[in-house]
């Protein structure tokens, strides 16, 4: 499947996009802004932020939204400076731009704010 098609059934079904395989780097680097969760299956503030980044998700519907079991994918991983879960990390033209760790939706919100205004 062509990039293009790929981005506009992604921007359509505005879903988060659950990585399958190690390869974040192939999706972040189609776009000009991309934002991914790094969680991990036992993690529970990484289940209670998942809907939260769903939410935001839907206010950015330009902006891919990327979940990633940092505990499965360990390049992927690479990608950022996961010391804690969850991680927030947003990523621009594929490079690390800025990231945040946090279990608190308000400061969830001010960091895609601020990345997404930028």
């Amino acid at each position: 499947m062509s990039s293009n098609v790929y981005n506009l059934i992604f921007i359509c079904m505005k879903e988060i996009h659950e990585l399958t395989d190690d390869n974040l780097i192939d999706l972040i680097s189609n776009h000009d802004l991309a934002l991914v969760q790094y969680s991990a299956g036992w993690c529970g503030n990484c289940r209670i932020m998942k809907p939260k980044f769903k939410k935001f998700s839907e206010m950015h519907e330009n902006v891919p939204f990327i979940y990633v079991d940092a505990e499965k994918f360990a390049e992927s991983r690479k990608l950022a400076d996961v010391s804690n879960l969850p991680t927030f990390a947003a990523f621009k033209g594929g490079k690390l731009v800025n990231q945040v760790q946090t279990n608190k939706a308000t400061i969830l919100s001010e960091f895609i704010d601020e990345i997404a205004s930028n």
